[in-house]
Order: C-alpha cells, then structure tokens, then sequence
C-alpha cells in the first residue's frame, strides 16, 4: 500500500497534520509535502486546510472511504497470513459502551488473555459508536436495533429494558400519568419506545437532569431522583437487592434492542474469532443478567 495513502488515512483519524505526523513519527511539514504530493497525483483537492480545521473535501471523503475499506482488507490479510501458527497473537483493537465494558467484558477477559497470551488487546469503552473501518477496529460491541449493512454484525443476546425507580419514589399510576414524573435520561436517549398490554407507547420528554453520561442516569435513579429505563444487563443486581423495584411492570422497552458484535465485512483475523466465541460463550444461550 502507498504510504502516502496510509499517511491521508491517518491525517483523517486524527483530524490533524502534527497529530498523523506524531503516530508516524514525521514532522507537520512533510505531512503536508505528502498529502500535496498526493492531491498532485490524483488531480484533486483532497483536504480544505485552514490555521483552525482541517475538512475533506467531497472528493476526498469519496476517496477515505474506499481507501479506509482497502486499508481493513490488507489489515485482515495480513492477520490471516501472521496466524498460520493457529494460535492468534498481535494487535486486537475492540471497543464497547463504557458501562457494558466495565461490567460484562472487562472481569471476563483473564481466561482469554491466560489462553492467548499473544494477543495484544486493546479495549477502547465509549458511549459514542466508533467507527469500525475508519478507526480500524477488529470488533465493536454495539447496543442497538440493528447493524447498518455496511458492518458484518452478530446478535449475541438480547437487551431488555425496564422502567424503573428507587423504593422510596412515589411510582406513576399509569402510562399517562408517567409523563407528570420525573424522567431520566442521557443525551439520545429520548424518546423512550415502549410496549405494553394496550400496545406501544412514546414517551418524549427533556430528562430531568441533563447529562451525557449513562452512568450518571443510573446513579441518580439509584439516589431516587426520578424514573429511568435501564437495561437489565445494567440494573439486574439492584432489582434482586430491592435497590431498585420495577416500575409499570406492564410496559417494556422495544425489543428490536440487541447486543452485538460487529467488524467490518470479509474475513476476520483468528484473534477476533477467538474472541467472538469468547463471548458467544459467555452471553449465550442466557445472558446471566436474564438469571
């Protein structure tokens, strides 16, 4: 691969020609020698390039997502090439939301690294949803409804959410009287889709307290601020303590929401499979939040 090309790819991930310069080990000044030696060659302005931002252009954001796809392609032969010892070693770049990871991934992980001592695990955890291919990922585990198509996803349980609240809140009649209540939140959590008995339910209100944090939400509905959905992986511990207590039993959380693993399409690297069956292991065929 040119290095030129891996050198534009990297400018993009980091948003920054010092920054690409660093991971490389080259100086701003030849970063910029090389990305005009680039444009030059193609024929096209790649980047708009300005003291404060740096932006792709229309062609070059064309241009980084059919090199980035390529860039995974090698990555992944490369891998298959260095496993033919069949025992996986190398670099394995994962990332998971921050309260998944920190609660069901990172105190299982021993077994595996005891097994795998090659293996060179990296685990990025982040509410936000990582770019696979753009930040070279070998697996992202994601919370969500579906996989866009451009990812290869894999369902690996289920995750049911609950309404729920501390003992000492005074709990809501009723679905309508719910909206009169203090909900709680993150930033994109709203609105809240929910079935019932009677059918769906939308619930789209501002969160009692603002904050970007999931962690800070279940914190608060620990304290009894107020009424949050949370996923059973995250409160199943306090609904068995009494910490917390179901609220309207009767209604739920969507259940299109699961959890999976995703990596980009194609081949994976026999480090990533080993890990995909890791976990296959350890949430299926019950998770043990559903126990």
């Amino acid at each position: 691969m040119d290095p030129d090309i891996v050198l534009f790819a990297e400018v993009v991930r980091t948003a920054s020609l010092s920054a690409a310069g660093r991971s490389l080990g080259i100086s701003p000044a030849m970063v910029s020698k090389r990305i005009a030696r680039l444009e030059a060659r193609l024929g096209v302005q790649l980047l708009n390039r300005t003291t404060r931002r740096l932006d792709l252009t229309a062609r070059g954001a064309a241009y980084h997502r059919d090199m980035v796809e390529i860039l995974a392609a090698i990555r992944d032969a490369e891998a298959r090439v260095s496993d033919r010892a069949d025992t996986p070693a190398g670099p394995l770049r994962v990332s998971a939301p921050t309260s998944f990871g920190r609660l069901h991934i990172a105190p299982h992980l021993k077994p595996l690294l005891d097994a795998y001592p090659g293996i060179e695990l990296d685990l990025d955890l982040s509410d936000g949803f990582s770019d696979v291919i753009g930040d070279r990922l070998d697996l992202a585990i994601r919370i969500a409804p579906a996989v866009p198509p451009s990812l290869t996803g894999h369902r690996l349980a289920d995750s049911r959410r609950v309404l729920c609240a501390a003992p000492s809140y005074s709990a809501p009649r009723d679905a309508a009287d719910l909206m009169e209540h203090r909900l709680l939140a993150a930033k994109g959590q709203m609105p809240w889709r929910l079935t019932g008995r009677d059918g769906d339910v939308t619930i789209d209100r501002p969160s009692y307290v603002a904050t970007n944090s999931s962690e800070v939400v279940r914190e608060l509905t620990l304290a009894g601020v107020g009424i949050a959905l949370r996923s059973l992986w995250d409160v199943s511990a306090d609904l068995s303590s009494g910490r917390l207590v179901r609220i309207l039993p009767e209604l739920a959380g969507s259940a299109d929401v699961g959890i999976y693993a995703v990596h980009a399409r194609g081949p994976v690297s026999s480090g990533t499979a080993v890990l995909l069956d890791y976990l296959r292991g350890l949430w299926s065929p019950t998770p043990p939040w559903e126990s």
